[in-house]
């Protein structure tokens, strides 16, 4: 029952004011157009669609897609041994790390863009990334495969609790 013991964890969500800009921007134009074609008559746009494939594109823009982006959350959970990241919907399950397979590992600032090519799940010259906001994390170097960076708002604490669980893991295997 000792590795059930849970000495981290986070939550996150894409927080970017940008994203939620753009994406409300989008669903408030799918609906707008929604409102004037089908409730009030007119047409929507230079070669309008009828009214029932608007209807459902603006179903799936104007409420879909926010929900989506509003839904998808990176969980980071510490226990003693073993490091899980899940990005919901993308991962059924968590993905489990082994901290007897880390070499080392370090917080870092760093750029999300220019070093991963955004915010989500990524891959990039530096190895794969979890992140969905801000410019924190751990990265976790192994012996036998590419970094891992964890994306975290509370990168200190996520260090100390990798620190911790990496020690109470050699105490549960040995």
């Amino acid at each position: 029952m000792e590795e059930q013991r849970i000495l981290f964890r986070e939550k996150q969500r894409f927080t970017q004011f940008w994203l939620w800009a753009l994406l409300l921007g989008l669903a408030a134009t799918m609906m707008a157009g929604f409102v004037y074609q089908v409730l009030l008559g007119g047409t929507f746009g230079n070669r309008p669609v009828s009214d029932v494939p608007l209807s459902i594109i603006a179903a799936l823009i104007g409420f879909g897609l926010p929900f989506f982006f509003y839904w998808v959350t990176l969980t980071t959970e510490v226990m003693p041994g073993v490091l899980q990241v899940r990005f919901r919907p993308f991962h059924l399950k968590p993905v489990r790390i082994p901290l007897h397979t880390l070499r080392d590992f370090e917080k870092v600032t760093y750029n999300p863009i220019h070093e991963y090519g955004g915010w989500g799940i990524r891959w990039g010259a530096n190895g794969k990334a979890y992140s969905t906001s801000g410019r924190e994390g751990v990265l976790l170097r192994f012996y036998n495969q590419q970094p891992i960076l964890i994306g975290s708002h509370r990168a200190s604490e996520l260090l100390q609790a990798i620190e911790q669980a990496k020690a109470l893991g050699k105490g549960i295997a040995g």
